[in-house]
């Protein structure tokens, strides 16, 4: 009697073997699916990353340009009120004459008076002005860095990021040796350029830092200045008013 069952397939094993082999291949492309979806999620990252380093280096080109532009305004304050004090000296010196035109005793008057301290002319017109140390070193810090930012990024001036397409070869070759990162190359790369960025994101942050604290100094100041001129014009527009009555007086 024979030892095999009636209900047994022969052809069986061949297709336990085939959904085996299946299941495999299965099992290998997804794992390929899963390697390609990390580098496409790293390789946004970096993309990411670069475009926001682009913008932040935007942001501190313009702090720079406001910078420059509150110091020009300052310098434009400092010589209004150099000019305004020049009228002031100015307006008493012709008070001076006034009293010596309308009457002896006021010409005696003005011979024992000191005369009012004359100011020292300027040397080339240029404003005896100077921003505070702070707004001064913050944008000798930006500065500096505009050429390093230019070399690595040359997209500085536009926000197209065509140019940060990262190469194959490019992140082969900027593979380092470091445990901590993966051991795929070019995940690694992808990390490593992460890092770099996110690391230059973080220095150009506080230089924007320095730069807003010193443009808030600079405001402040400027502000105590413009108060400080505002009281001058109108102590000088009182002035002019009592010296042009005194004289339809004569």
């Amino acid at each position: 009697m024979s030892a095999v069952p009636r209900s047994y397939n022969p052809f069986a094993e061949d297709d336990e073997e085939d959904a085996a082999g299946a299941g495999g291949a299965g099992e290998a492309d997804r794992q390929r699916y899963l390697q390609q979806e990390v580098l496409r999620r790293s390789a946004a990252s970096a993309d990411s990353t670069a475009r926001s380093l682009s913008l932040l280096y935007e942001s501190e080109r313009i702090g720079v340009a406001a910078s420059e532009e509150l110091v020009r305004q300052g310098e434009a304050l400092k010589r209004t009120e150099q000019m305004v004090d020049k009228m002031d000296q100015d307006l008493k010196t012709s008070q001076r004459h006034i009293n010596s035109i309308k009457s002896v005793w006021g010409g005696l008057v003005n011979y024992f008076k000191a005369k009012p301290p004359e100011s020292k002319p300027e040397q080339n017109g240029a404003p005896d002005y100077y921003a505070n140390s702070r707004l001064k070193e913050a944008m000798m810090s930006s500065k500096e860095q505009e050429s390093k930012y230019q070399e690595s990024h040359p997209n500085l001036r536009k926000l197209d990021n065509s140019d940060n397409d990262f190469s194959k070869a490019d992140l082969v070759s900027s593979v380092q040796r470091d445990d901590s990162y993966p051991k795929n190359q070019q995940l690694r790369a992808y990390h490593q350029k992460i890092d770099t960025n996110l690391d230059e994101m973080s220095s150009g942050l506080s230089r924007l830092k320095n730069l807003a604290l010193g443009l808030q100094t600079e405001i402040e100041e400027q502000d105590d200045m413009l108060d400080r001129l505002t009281r001058k014009v109108e102590t000088l527009d009182i002035n002019i008013k009592n010296t042009d009555k005194r004289v339809r007086q004569l």
